[in-house]
């Protein structure tokens, strides 16, 4: 029996603080990775659900965050979706499923025993009222559904005690659109690239954040570098949660920012400041933009080693901040081009931000594609970087674990 490989790809679900609840989880074969036809939804699904409690892990795959997972209506009658923690995962019944008494009854039973359940790209219909009273979330397709549609939508939804998520949101307009309308959560590719939602003027702190990347990265000495972090207090605060908040192989916890400083060395000093310049944007280190970003920057760096011997540290080093300063552009809402112009970056970055050319580039495009679940770009960039499926995987998983724990307290 041939062993058969997957793809992950994780669309991210967004409140309306602007902070990533869950992730729908998509695998795709590694061997087929055109969408799966109608006959084999059933194996789709089930394939999603061994995979992540077999062989990958839940807590792997979704770190602090709940998962999404399709289910047809024969996964949903079957004993097998009991196996999900319940309180980890939301069953997401597709549409094809029918509401029939049948239905109505495995519903009332998977309420009862502790499950979240959606209604995916739902549209409204009588037959639905028993199932209202019994899903938690109900998504609806804006892509799909009239602009002039929406509001009576929503007024005949929000008869029933439900949870509204907008998904296939692909625009701002869209976006403001919904967030009006009284919709509690949203998904689509306009925040897999995650927008600055709130449009306002870089402040003093990023602007001190951003003089203080120029010196780091024209290598001064240590005290010039401390000066500028203490003239603002916030973020340094910024940077010694995170340095606290990530395993770095010290067996000493950061308490100072002198220590900090000292003890981690340029190389990883650069990925903090970089790290809380990001976080500085509001929503600490919650905000969507620094997980996205901080995600990139390690999975490349962990790709890069999957490469070794071939590759020297300091690829690897390069790699993770092509990653993390790709958002930078998002985050100062200005252009690329400009941001990097100000930055002493070597050559091979530079060229990967700008024009996404190079191994980096490609490395960067991979990341990027992975987001949006382009299954078929992410086999082509493998390709290239001579990677199979397996070192993805491995990759991704560790830094979702990484990632995750971004956010753990002081």
């Amino acid at each position: 029996m041939v062993e058969e490989k997957f793809f992950l790809g994780r669309q991210p679900i967004l409140n309306r603080a602007q902070q990533i609840v869950g992730f729908e989880l998509l695998f795709r074969s590694a061997q087929s990775l055109d969408r799966a036809s109608f006959d084999s939804v059933q194996q789709a699904s089930a394939s999603v659900m061994v995979n992540v409690l077999a062989d990958f892990g839940l807590e792997d795959v979704l770190g602090r965050h709940r998962g999404f997972f399709n289910l047809n209506r024969d996964m949903l009658l079957s004993d097998a979706v009991e196996l999900l923690p319940k309180s980890q995962v939301v069953l997401e019944l597709l549409e094809s499923i029918m509401a029939d008494e049948e239905v109505v009854e495995r519903c009332r039973k998977l309420k009862k025993l502790g499950f979240t359940i959606a209604l995916d790209d739902h549209v409204y219909s009588p037959e639905f009222h028993s199932v209202y009273d019994l899903v938690h979330i109900i998504k609806v397709d804006v892509l799909e559904t009239p602009s002039e549609a929406l509001p009576q939508v929503v007024q005949t939804l929000r008869r029933w005690p439900v949870t509204l998520l907008a998904e296939k949101v692909e625009s701002a307009e869209q976006y403001e659109l919904c967030s009006q309308l009284g919709f509690d959560l949203f998904q689509g590719y306009y925040f897999a690239r995650p927008v600055i939602l709130e449009q306002n003027r870089v402040d003093v702190g990023k602007l001190t954040m951003m003089q203080l990347m120029e010196q780091v990265m024209a290598e001064p000495e240590i005290t010039e570098i401390e000066e500028t972090f203490k003239k603002n207090p916030g973020l340094t605060y910024n940077l010694l949660r995170l340095v606290n908040s990530v395993a770095i192989g010290l067996r000493v916890r950061i308490k100072t920012l002198r220590h900090a400083l000292t003890v981690l060395g340029l190389e990883q000093l650069k990925r903090w400041i970089t790290l809380a310049l990001y976080a500085s944007k509001g929503g600490g280190v919650n905000t969507p933009l620094l997980e996205m970003a901080a995600s990139r920057g390690k999975l490349m760096e962990l790709l890069v080693k999957q490469q070794a011997p071939r590759q020297e540290r300091e690829y690897a080093d390069r790699a993770f901040m092509a990653g993390v300063l790709s958002l930078i552009d998002v985050l100062f809402e200005v252009s690329m081009e400009e941001l990097v112009q100000k930055l002493n970056l070597v050559d091979d970055v530079r060229a990967a931000l700008l024009y996404r050319s190079g191994s980096l580039g490609s490395l960067l495009s991979l990341a990027e594609r992975l987001e949006n679940a382009d299954f078929e770009e992410v086999q082509r960039h493998l390709e290239l970087q001579t990677l199979s499926s397996e070192q993805l995987l491995s990759a991704q998983l560790e830094t979702i674990n990484w990632t995750n724990r971004l956010s753990i307290p002081l």
